[in-house]
């Protein structure tokens, strides 16, 4: 797929206005562009706004440059930092600026009020204010307060969109949904983004795909709003949930691996997000958990098994550690090469990223941490950490290797340099990437997550 085939050529596409031009935001833009509308970018950080005018993503996601070159040369994807300027003449506003969690945990919503209030002064006509940041649940009704203040009720409507992108896959997730959501209090402004999305629901664009039916669920702004919660939150406990078994495994000498495969081939679990490792991170998982169990506190709701999630996730990321101690005796003196920074493939987002906490553990215990990560070449939160070149800089020497994330060129590794240039011998497959025989071919000692040496 090319974003030449995508592009649309409708000639009555909506006037869209993105405020916020980070992960969310710029994939919007972008989509929304490439389907044929008209959309302008919010930006007030000078140098992104640079960037993004000349056609540059200014964070790593595989493939959206393309699309945002094409967008923007084709004159339908602008950018500005004049915020009334592009809201005024919008039939449709996204708010996708970020919500990030407080010193106490709770979402700030700083600049997510700042930019509602300047929507709701900025409009005129009729506009659907739509938000698309992850917000708490009942920030809707907050919102139509907000406008109802500011702006004028009448003309100004409220629309929850959360987005369910995947850092990695944004530009496909985006185009290609399994649904898309959408809550409102009146059929009026729903009807304007249904029609909004209608070449996604319908895959109606050139590049779309038939066989697809993704779904359009409409409901009010609060369930939609819980919806990202609830799958979120989800998906975090059968990561938490395959981690613990991973760690039973460890005490049985059982596979989890096969394991996992067997459930998944119960259509009630399915295999997806049964992957054992060293835990989740990035920005929502961790971050959509702490906003439930502040919601539970607020409203005086027991939820003791979404309160205990991000626990058995920290808990894990200590047991990569554990396997460390055990394989070296003492990390006192030691070199440790990590593999792999980025909380996931195909992203360059070190937003809690379980390499910054093995790093620092590691440090704490008087070890030496040598990195490398294909994307990732500066850690502001790793100071005491060299940065190599390449993968076989960073393991010269070690002691032991972790391999932290599962970027393709790690399983693809020359295992017989690795062996060759390492002090040590003790590789810790913190996402059960490598193959253990192969590892164990050239005199390695494989350690994985739930996995022994033996399984192939």
């Amino acid at each position: 797929m090319t974003n030449e085939s995508t592009a649309t050529s409708a000639a009555g596409g909506l006037d869209v206005a993105v405020i916020g031009t980070g992960y969310v935001g710029t994939v919007a833009a972008v989509a929304f562009a490439t389907l044929g509308h008209r959309v302008v970018g919010i930006e007030s950080d000078p140098a992104k706004l640079a960037a993004l005018r000349a056609g540059s993503v200014p964070f790593f996601e595989p493939g959206l440059g393309e699309f945002l070159t094409e967008a923007v040369g084709s004159g339908r994807l602008t950018f500005t930092d004049d915020l009334a300027a592009g809201v005024a003449p919008a039939d449709v506003v996204f708010i996708c600026v970020q919500t990030p969690p407080g010193e106490d945990g709770r979402p700030d919503l700083t600049a997510l009020r700042d930019a509602s209030m300047a929507v709701a002064a900025a409009a005129t006509g009729r506009t659907v204010v739509i938000t698309k940041s992850t917000v708490p649940i009942g920030w809707g009704a907050e919102l139509r307060r907000i406008v109802g203040a500011v702006g004028s009720a009448a003309d100004t409507a409220v629309v929850s969109n959360p987005e369910f992108l995947r850092e990695g896959s944004a530009v496909n997730d985006f185009l290609y949904p399994d649904r898309v959501v959408l809550g409102g209090e009146g059929p009026a402004e729903l009807a304007v983004v249904t029609e909004l999305y209608r070449p996604i629901i319908e895959q109606s664009f050139p590049a779309g795909r038939p066989e697809l039916e993704p779904v359009m669920v409409v409901t009010d702004t609060a369930t939609a709003e819980t919806i990202k919660y609830a799958a979120n939150g989800f998906l975090a406990t059968k990561i938490a949930f395959i981690n613990e078994i991973a760690r039973i495994c460890d005490q049985a000498g059982a596979d989890v691996l096969t394991v996992a495969d067997a459930m998944g081939l119960d259509h009630r679990i399915e295999r997806r997000f049964l992957g054992a490792g060293i835990g989740y991170g990035g920005s929502c998982f961790s971050k959509d958990l702490e906003a439930l169990s502040w919601f539970g506190d607020d409203h005086r709701i027991d939820l003791p098994i979404l309160g205990s999630v991000n626990r058995s996730n920290a808990a894990q990321r200590a047991t990569v550690v554990d396997k460390l101690r055990t394989g070296l005796g003492n990390l006192s003196g030691r070199r440790i090469a990590l593999l792999g920074l980025a909380y996931k493939a195909d992203t360059d987002d070190l937003r809690d990223a379980p390499a910054i906490t093995i790093a620092r553990s590691a440090i704490d215990d008087g070890a030496t941490v040598t990195a490398y990560d294909p994307v990732v070449r500066t850690v502001a939160a790793l100071p005491d950490v060299t940065i190599a070149d390449d993968a076989y800089e960073a393991v010269a020497g070690a002691d032991a290797v972790v391999l932290v994330t599962e970027w393709r060129e790690f399983a693809d590794l020359d295992l017989a340099a690795v062996a060759a240039v390492m002090a040590g011998d003790l590789v810790v497959d913190g996402r059960n990437w490598l193959d253990p025989l192969k590892v164990t071919a050239v005199g390695l000692r494989y350690v994985g997550m739930g996995r022994s040496a033996a399984a192939g």
